[in-house]
């Protein structure tokens, strides 16, 4: 890489000459270009980090300098995506920046939080406040992995997977003698202050970016509703939030007499109708479905009831991913849905994550450059 450096000798202006500095590593690198973008939109670095030595701060001083008043506006989801950028920087997690915008930050808002069902407030410093988390603990902060949620129940959530979100809510119902399946919304203590519900929720959001066989994704309840832009790993739970995501807006009638037509053979088709006649009343016995966020949850508290889970399993497991994938596709194409359906390969669904390294900056040593000085 060749730079110009300006030396603190006045002969220097005369001569040029071809010094050796060491580049930055890549998280050094990550930090200088974070306080660069601090400057642009001329937000000021936290108290701690405005003071000391760090490519954070180099990258701060530089900015300034090259925009001084010339900035851009700092609007609340341009000071997220600050925010979200030093929170990860500091614990060396990585940010994939072309499609993490604060444009994309914007598109992730809720007005209450998909697991404690609470309404998110915002700079408390409580519980409710609301905050982004990566769903997939070993990605890192990337398109398709993230979810706005409460404080509490990131916190809690922590760095648990499906898998180990489902031994917590098991111990919750051990402890507090609660029946199994235990989805009941009343507040029971226990792990982390979440009910038994809750850490359903959290098991349920986590599976959604966990590659699973299909009859195991098959016989999960779709006991929360993928949050906007997450994406989904098994094509099953994809066509499962799909049909459930019907009931959200009007016309849902005809669109599912429209998607059911797609079915192939009559088998098929009279298993989804009986799936769909045990659904739609527990639905419909949540109320208030003009209420944007009630209405998700009682297409959440439907799928509680076993008929609707057995009856949808007995639906699935008549396909497989492949299949689903393509109902999907085929309902697009027929504008059976709002959402986009984007079918990809794992590598594309997973592009940016850094599974590599489990989420974190890859670590580079730092090679030597040549620099131009004067």
């Amino acid at each position: 890489m060749t730079a110009l450096v300006r030396t603190d000798s006045p002969l220097a202006f005369a001569q040029l000459r071809l010094i050796d500095t060491p580049v930055r590593s890549a998280h050094e690198q990550v930090g200088f270009e974070l306080g660069w973008d601090y400057a642009h939109y001329r937000v000021a670095l936290p108290t701690p980090y405005a003071a000391e030595a760090s490519p954070l701060r180099d990258g701060l001083r530089a900015g300034e300098v090259t925009f001084g008043l010339r900035t851009l506006a700092a609007t609340r989801h341009v000071r997220k995506w600050l925010q979200l950028r030093l929170h990860a920087w500091l614990r060396g997690r990585s940010v994939e920046l072309v499609q993490v915008t604060p444009n994309y930050l914007q598109q992730l808002d809720v007005s209450h939080c998909p697991v404690t069902r609470t309404e998110l407030s915002v700079a408390t410093l409580g519980a409710t406040d609301a905050s982004i988390d990566r769903v997939r603990n070993d990605a890192g902060y990337a398109a398709g992995n993230l979810a706005v949620m409460s404080a509490k129940a990131n916190h809690a959530k922590g760095a648990h997977g499906f898998r180990s979100a489902l031994r917590r809510m098991q111990q919750v119902e051990v402890e507090e003698g609660v029946e199994p399946r235990g989805l009941a919304p009343a507040r029971v203590p226990g792990l982390d202050d979440l009910t038994v519900s809750q850490w359903a929720r959290v098991a349920v959001l986590c599976s959604f970016v966990e590659p699973l066989s299909h009859d195991e994704a098959a016989a999960l309840p779709l006991l929360v509703l993928p949050p906007n832009r997450l994406r989904l790993f098994n094509p099953v739970q994809a066509l499962q939030a799909f049909v459930s995501q019907q009931l959200l807006t009007p016309g849902w009638s005809q669109r599912v007499s429209r998607f059911e037509d797609l079915l192939p053979g009559a088998q098929l088709k009279r298993d989804f109708k009986s799936f769909f006649m045990a659904l739609l009343p527990r639905v419909m016995e949540g109320g208030r479905l003009y209420d944007t966020h009630t209405a998700r949850w009682a297409i959440e508290d439907a799928w509680r009831a076993p008929l609707v889970q057995q009856r949808w399993a007995q639906f699935a497991r008549q396909l497989d991913a492949d299949q689903c994938e393509a109902l999907l596709v085929k309902a697009a194409a027929r504008r059976l849905t709002t959402r986009t359906v984007m079918p990809s390969s794992d590598a594309g669904a997973t592009d940016g994550w850094n599974l590599a390294t489990r989420g974190y900056v890859p670590h580079h040593p730092a090679p030597v450059q040549r620099e131009l000085a004067w």
